[in-house]
């Protein structure tokens, strides 16, 4: 199974020069990469293979020329002497081994070849010429197999090797079981068949083999206060992944660079697969402690809540405002998707949040009077959740009892097309990639254009708007601190900045808006005892064919700001709700 390893590779080894019975072998400083030859006509693969004497020889010539330094006459020996070039020669380079030993090691079978790639064997005998199709990213004409498929094609002979690697400053070797194809050319010679899979079995296409920097597990995995870390919905795979995020992705340490070790590592650089680390060079100094944001009494909270639901799927998150930093995150199963980071809903009527930044900022105030018809004025007409019309209510009155229908026909009104989306974001940073430490889908604001439908939709958090706890949580942060921070997991991860910060007076207005929600709105039987410097907002989702819409709410107390959803929950007071007013509690002083 493939293990993460960081980058930093390392540089000045020495080289060795080899020779013994059998074997090749080549000095780096001595060999020659650049030998010439004559002038030959275009040879191509023929069906018919090679026949054992002729893939003997193949497979010892091209070793034999490889150990030797010689990349160009290897190259030549194979099919695709320019995808052979690059790749030898970027081992070569990113290796770096001060001596290489190749011994063939003659027929292969194909079961051996999958137990190296950890690919299932072929039921058919191996056609070694035929290409399978490239990962993306391959280098074009270059299989991730040099074994075939039983399709059509010209037929091979799978040979091993085995293959050892010296390199300076330790005598440790790298010894490993290569494999490689034997095709029959048309000018009735043999030729390797060129793969990535002939440099290593788990080379592909899309990745590439170097020596980096690797660094021992940490000895423990600790919250925010230095206690060892807890909570379901922190499973080990989320715990690697961050792991190995954190490394990737927090600025240069010279004293963490002194405790590295180094490897040889198959890494994919879109970073899309684990590194898989096929030879230690020299071990890495013991992990130290790996700190996470995770406050431990807060993310017991978040559990018990997610417990709570009584089988209900859902997720809850907790944040920091004056930092970003990540406090709890919890889901409903633990054992199934991170949804409080990667999950995608309508968000309902939590996104009037940002509905109501772009109104203050529009020149609307939260004591103006925006009636509240019983439908809205666009062509679908969007009713309220609540029978009745209010034709007195002001914008913050709208905001307490979340009226849909204000929110539309102001919003038509006062904003452009794309103001909605422009403020998320401008102000709250929802849309450009965040880099929390764990995947995370980012919330989605998209431009309705000119349809009106879609506008009105947007700007009560249904239709094509998306958003997860984690984005919704993010947005109540930045409303309670005013300056958007991104969310992280990891303390000095880089966090992606938004355009402009609320401005103070808009900032001012958002907050007394959630408060006067928490104290008399929607949120007012949830938030009980729990309003000292706290604001809330609810939400209720509908979803196309599901009778039961699904509940958000958020909120902010102090220093920590909240955001659940909970599928088919109902109301953002019957499900979510609950969720994050005990999360408050639990958090009480912060």
């Amino acid at each position: 199974m493939r293990r993460g390893a960081k980058i930093g590779i390392i540089t000045g080894v020495s080289v060795a020069v080899l020779a013994g019975g059998g074997y090749g072998a080549y000095s780096l400083m001595g060999g020659s990469d650049s030998g010439t030859s004559s002038a030959k006509k275009p040879r191509t693969v023929v069906a018919e293979p090679p026949s054992a004497e002729q893939a003997t020889n193949g497979a010892k010539d091209f070793l034999a020329a490889w150990a030797a330094g010689d990349l160009d006459k290897a190259a030549s020996l194979t099919d695709d002497p320019t995808a052979a070039t690059t790749a030898l020669a970027a081992f070569r380079d990113q290796v770096k081994p001060s001596a290489l030993t190749l011994a063939p090691a003659g027929p292969a079978t194909p079961q051996a070849f999958a137990s190296a790639t950890g690919t299932p064997a072929p039921a058919a005998k191996p056609s070694a010429g035929a290409s399978a199709t490239p990962s993306a990213g391959a280098t074009p004409g270059a299989t991730d197999s040099p074994s075939a498929s039983a399709s059509a094609g010209p037929a091979g002979v799978l040979m091993g090797f085995k293959a050892r690697a010296e390199f300076a400053g330790t005598n440790r070797v790298w010894d490993y079981n290569g494999f490689l194809n034997v095709v029959k050319m048309s000018d009735d010679t043999p030729a390797v068949h060129w793969a990535p899979t002939v440099i290593h079995p788990h080379l592909s296409g899309s990745e590439t083999i170097a020596v980096q920097q690797v660094f021992a597990p940490p000895s423990n995995v600790v919250d925010r206060n230095g206690k060892p870390l807890q909570g379901a919905s922190i499973t080990p795979a989320l715990l690697s992944t961050l792991q190995d995020n954190a490394h990737k992705l927090l600025p240069p340490d010279p004293n963490k660079d002194q405790d590295a070790g180094s490897a040889v590592v198959i890494s994919d650089p879109a970073g899309k697969t684990a590194a898989d680390k096929l030879f230690t060079i020299v071990e890495p100094k013991p992990g130290k402690p790996f700190k996470v944001t995770i406050d431990n009494n807060v993310q017991a909270a978040a559990e018990k809540a997610m417990t709570d639901l009584g089988g209900k799927s859902g997720s809850i998150v907790a944040i920091e405002p004056s930092t970003g930093q990540v406090l709890a995150f919890a889901n409903a199963p633990t054992n199934g998707q991170n949804r409080a980071f990667t999950g995608l809903l309508a968000p309902g009527s939590t996104m009037k949040i940002v509905t109501s930044t772009a109104l203050l900022e529009a020149g609307v105030n939260p004591d103006t009077v925006v009636a509240c018809p019983e439908k809205s004025s666009n062509a679908q007409a969007i009713p309220n959740s609540f029978p009745g019309a209010f034709p007195n209510n002001t914008l913050q009155q709208d905001f307490m009892v979340s009226c849909n229908t204000a929110f539309i026909n102001q919003g038509l009104t006062s904003l452009k097309p794309n103001t909605l989306s422009s403020t998320a974001k401008d102000v709250f940073g929802l849309g450009p990639e965040w880099k929390t430490g764990l995947p995370n889908a980012d919330g989605r604001v998209p431009d309705p254009g000119a349809n009106k439908d879609e506008q009105a939709m947007n700007y009560i958090g249904q239709g094509k708007v998306q958003m997860n706890p984690l984005a919704i949580a993010s947005v109540t942060a930045t409303v309670q601190s005013g300056e958007f921070k991104q969310p992280i997991l990891v303390a000095d991860l880089p966090q992606q900045k938004a355009a402009r910060n609320l401005s103070p007076d808009v900032a001012g207005k958002l907050r007394a808006m959630m408060a006067a929600t928490a104290q008399g709105g929607t949120a007012k039987d949830v938030m009980a005892g729990i309003t000292d410097n706290a604001g809330a907002k609810t939400g209720s989702a509908e979803v196309a064919g599901v009778a039961v819409t699904n509940s958000w709410f958020t909120a902010y107390r102090g220093n920590i700001a909240v955001a659940a959803e909970v599928q088919g929950g109902g109301h953002g007071v019957d499900a979510a709700g609950p969720a994050v007013a005990a999360l408050l509690k639990a958090a009480a002083g912060r």
